[in-house]
């Protein structure tokens, strides 16, 4: 509180009038001051210091085998249904949950629901009453002090409070809806990067034995070129040919390394931590009457949409409001007062704004126009989802083709290649031939890898647009696990196929992450 001080004295004929009245009016004004005060500062937040941290929080591999994440508030009904475990490694569940309940742009989005629902709790409240209170003191000798005491209102506040308190509430809506939509996002980054590493990981080896043998038919060629015993375009050819097999090799390694890169960040974990991946790499068909169902309940299960449908609504109650501020701003108060002659008086005081010249009208005219875009917006989000989906299946279709034909040829051509194994070994064919048989059963079974990579990425990409209605590329992997270990078969997921969107109320609680 601050405190003005004069340096000039007061009046000399003046003073001796007024101490009296000061004198008189001090003690009973301190106790109504001092319970007031209690009252304010009673019903205050206490300021409490937030230091920032001096270190990253980022897990590392310690950390990470002591997690623990609560799959009751997942945001799809799979990973609800999955039991994180990544004892025996990390599937492509356990990848999407840890990456839900770590990932630092969702903590950031959590925290921007927050401060929409403290908006929302803001919108409700009531205005506060102002209180007026004024003293005279008359300079002349024989009058009374004047005072005058006032309470009014402002009831335009009061008008519009619903109004503002439904658009805030429409907006913690929308907001808790992207939030679930940023989660969809995320969960389907973290698989195709599963997916990715996975495949990385499969044609490595590949790459390299495929760079092994053009090597040595290179060091051969360039031997029996020394000697005159081949041309130097055939050495030359085979230099060649090592080289791009070096190089192929090379840049899988450069993508291996920022797959690695982007995943550990994605999750959260720290740059040194290696995440062991393990599942199935068949990618089971997609039927095509579950596809259709989740198209035709696009509108009422993709949360982008919802979230613009309530973000509509939040616009039309803003423009409901703007309407309402057309009309004259009104504040009701009450008052009471006494005059120098100690003649006592109560009345009212009725504040109206003259609606002549402004009459709110620009704001009326932005309301109206940003609900029209906010409608251009959702239909346009509509016909691109509806798009997106249209290539997506389409693409899927080619990728599933190509994949059955490399996964066709692939027999014959690993026969051919043990063939010729067991042919160089006993001198019947020559080194080139021996190369060329291992080289083309090595190419398309990097083909084939290639083929079910872009087949589960284009998967994961429908259920990002279309949630667990479209069930995951692998199936249930510990389920496969168990059919695998015990010859029994698994229950069928039948959940997977009739999820709908999950209402918002909850959405904004962090899952529970424990380390």
């Amino acid at each position: 509180m601050s405190r003005t001080f004069s340096c000039l004295p007061p009046r000399p004929s003046l003073w001796p009038s007024l101490w009296p009245s000061l004198r008189a009016a001090v003690p009973r004004a301190a106790p109504g001051c001092a319970v007031a005060a209690a009252c304010l500062l009673s019903a205050c937040t206490v300021y409490h210091a937030q230091p920032l941290p001096s270190g990253d929080s980022l897990l590392t591999q310690d950390a990470l085998a002591r997690v623990q994440i609560d799959p009751a508030k997942m945001p799809l009904p799979e990973l609800a249904a999955h039991r994180f475990d990544p004892s025996a490694g990390f599937d492509i569940e356990d990848v999407a949950m840890l990456a839900v309940a770590n990932n630092p742009d969702l903590k950031l989005a959590r925290d921007d629901l927050g401060i929409a629902q403290a908006q929302a709790f803001s919108a409700g409240l009531l205005p506060d009453p102002q209180v007026g209170i004024s003293s005279d003191y008359p300079g002349a000798v024989g009058l009374s002090r004047a005072f005058s005491y006032g309470l009014s209102m402002d009831v335009m506040a009061i008008v519009t409070r619903s109004a503002n308190k439904k658009s805030a509430d429409a907006t913690v809506r929308k907001t808790d809806l992207g939030l679930l939509w940023q989660e969809w996002q995320v969960v389907a980054q973290a698989r195709q990067l599963f997916v990715k590493a996975r495949f990385q990981d499969e044609t490595l080896p590949l790459l390299s034995q495929q760079a092994e043998l053009a090597h040595t038919r290179y060091a051969r060629t360039a031997h029996a070129a020394s000697e005159h015993n081949v041309s130097a375009d055939t050495a030359t050819a085979a230099l060649t040919a090592w080289e791009d097999a070096r190089k192929q090799h090379a840049d899988m390694e450069h993508a291996r390394e920022q797959t690695r890169h982007d995943l550990n960040a994605l999750l959260g974990l720290a740059p040194e931590v290696e995440l062991p991946l393990t599942g199935p790499e068949t990618v089971e068909p997609l039927d095509t009457s579950t596809l259709d169902a989740a198209i035709a309940a696009l509108p009422q299960r993709r949360p982008d949409l919802i979230a613009l449908q309530a973000g509509y609504e939040a616009q039309e109650q803003k423009y409901r409001a703007a309407i309402l501020n057309q009309f004259p701003s009104l504040s009701v108060g009450f008052t009471r007062q006494r005059d120098t002659s100690e003649i006592y008086t109560s009345g009212f005081a009725i504040n109206l704004s003259l609606p002549i010249f402004n009459r709110n009208r620009g704001n009326v005219a932005i309301e109206q126009a940003t609900r029209q875009r906010l409608a251009d917006e959702y239909q346009d989000r509509l016909n691109t989802a509806y798009a997106d989906i249209a290539h997506l299946r389409a693409d899927s279709a080619i990728a599933a083709r190509q994949l059955a034909q490399d996964e066709a040829a692939l027999p014959a051509l690993e026969r051919a290649a043990a063939q010729a194994h067991g042919a160089y070994a006993a001198r019947d064919i020559v080194l080139g031939q021996y190369v060329d048989a291992q080289s083309a059963a090595l190419t398309r079974r990097v083909d084939a890898a290639a083929g079910r990579e872009a087949l589960a990425e284009q998967r994961i990409a429908l259920q990002a647009l279309l949630g667990s209605a479209i069930p995951d590329p692998y199936g249930n992997a510990r389920a496969a696990a168990n059919v695998s270990s015990t010859d029994t078969p698994a229950p069928a997921a039948a959940a997977n196929a009739h999820d709908a969107a999950p209402a918002p109320t909850g959405l904004a609680a962090n899952p529970t992450l424990t380390h």
